[in-house]
């Protein structure tokens, strides 16, 4: 429903294109720095764990306020508070930039990337809503194809356009980049998104709050495991204490959930339709798969292969061109095929490439062996992402549209905190079962182009065996996807 004045026979594609525009540039965000880390542990002297958090910390702050930003979308309208979360997100991207000119150090860069993930957090849930708000059931299929596959081109395309700024402008580019698609996307934004219908909603302070603590003890004790060799962090805080704490508060916000009276932050009724829960456990396992693969892959072209960041790029260049040739046949797939068909296709093809990445993650193998595992993953990636959002929303109510968003939303953003906090703990006992204690990411990444063959071959076990975490993790995908009711609105034309 639109609010008076609003031309409700206009097209809502305009509008689409026009969110897709700041939401691709979010999600690039949260790839594009992993082909930057042995440049950033240079560039401020730390290690790969110091690194990893500067995607962690953007992947936490984007993903905690998605509950509450949804809703706000719903109470205030998508299109102000969509604006809003990208003007903030272009200025921390300014500040993201210039945190080494100004020598602020790797610290102000984390505390940057936290502003850059909160602003990420106003936007997403509004292109989700807006789809769900503007588009009928039969036709919204192919809209949330576009938009999914965006979020896979988007995941994958960073590390790309990653590797050819590192190489001719230099890592501050990644950020500044932002600038300019930050002001035609907010400009574009203005003029062609709708203004919709706002309903009232009261916020759930205590479950924000526990959310939030539940998921900062929990990611950060994962993250720091074993820089802290799973004991005392200070005082008497240890990394068990922080992981127990964080269980234990997430199980008091479902608790809270479920008693709230009011409107809580997470409706648990949502739940009650099969497809949301089992879309959200299998965009949790995608969020998962695709943030953990690419850190050992980019380590192991940069620093077994030797490859610049470019190169190491271009290897993974045929999954971003796949996923984009094959979304449009995708979405129109997902308004006439089960979904269980497509998601399960999609997950079981993802595994095969992981596997097949894996075979080809040696210090010898000919890199068309790794072309040809990204040109699966290409193909898998359209299968899932469209089919996957399409699936959560298609049998909501339209009031609990920013609800749902914020929940899909939260699920997808956790999975890949989730799996950078995991990935990293697994890399480094995996180079210290086959290098010894002592060894780590950040001193063999930083040994390109000099490494004995001995070290190239244990670093690029390790590596190829840290992708067997995503493979099972994305197989746990694929058995959800099993369990699919046909939705009530799918098309049959």
């Amino acid at each position: 429903m639109t609010t008076p004045g609003t031309d409700e026979r206009r097209s809502p594609w305009p509008a689409l294109w026009a969110l897709v525009i700041g939401f691709f540039m979010i999600l690039v965000d949260s790839t594009i720095v992993s082909v930057a880390t042995p440049t950033l542990m240079q560039a401020f002297d730390t290690d790969v764990n110091g690194v990893l958090w500067v995607t962690s910390a953007y992947l936490l702050a984007y993903a905690v306020p998605l509950l509450v930003t949804g809703r706000l979308g719903d109470r205030l309208g998508p299109r102000p508070v969509y604006l809003t979360g990208l003007a903030v997100f272009t200025l921390a991207s300014l500040w993201c930039g210039l945190s080494g000119e100004l020598n602020l150090g790797l610290g102000g860069l984390v505390a940057a990337r936290v502003v850059q993930g909160l602003g990420a957090s106003m936007m997403t849930p509004q292109t989700m809503t807006v789809i769900t708000r503007t588009f009928p059931a039969t036709r919204r299929g192919t809209a949330m194809a576009l938009w999914g596959a965006t979020a896979g081109i988007a995941t994958l395309a960073g590390p790309l356009l990653g590797g050819l700024l590192l190489d001719t402008l230099g890592w501050e580019w990644i950020f500044f980049v932002n600038l300019p698609v930050g002001v035609i996307g907010w400009v574009l934004a203005w003029r062609l998104v709708p203004r919709l219908e706002t309903h009232s909603h009261r916020f759930d302070v205590l479950g924000v709050v526990l959310s939030a603590v539940g998921l900062f003890c929990l990611v950060f004790g994962i993250q720091e495991g074993q820089t802290y060799d799973w004991g005392r962090i200070w005082g008497w805080v240890t990394v068990p204490l922080l992981i127990v704490t964080g269980v234990v508060v997430l199980a008091a916000f479902v608790w809270w959930q479920a008693r709230q009276r009011g409107e809580p932050l997470v409706p648990l009724r949502l739940f009650a339709d099969r497809n949301f829960s089992l879309a959200n456990a299998g965009i949790t396992t995608m969020g998962f798969t695709i943030t953990a693969m690419i850190f050992p892959f980019y380590l192991w072209a940069q620093s077994v292969r030797d490859l610049s960041p470019t190169q190491a790029a271009l290897v993974m260049a045929p999954s971003s061109v796949l996923s984009f040739l094959l979304a449009r046949p995708a979405g129109q797939l997902t308004d006439r095929v089960h979904p269980r068909l497509l998601v399960g296709t999609g997950t079981v093809l993802l595994a095969v490439g992981l596997w097949l990445l894996t075979q080809a993650m040696t210090p010898t193998a000919p890199l068309w062996h790794a072309l040809v595992a990204a040109g699966v993953l290409g193909v898998a990636n359209p299968l899932i992402w469209g089919p996957l959002s399409t699936t959560a929303t298609r049998n909501l109510p339209m009031a609990d549209a920013g609800a749902g968003a914020g929940v899909y939303n939260t699920t997808r953003q956790m999975g890949a905190v989730l799996g950078s906090a995991a990935i990293a703990v697994l890399m480094q006992a995996r180079i210290t079962a086959h290098l010894g204690p002592g060894a780590d990411a950040g001193g063999t990444a930083q040994a390109t182009g000099s490494m004995p063959p001995a070290v190239a071959e244990g670093l690029a076990r390790a590596l190829a065996e840290s992708i067997y975490l995503p493979m099972a993790v994305i197989l746990l995908g694929a058995l959800a996807a099993l369990f699919f009711e046909r939705p009530q609105h799918l098309g049959h034309c």
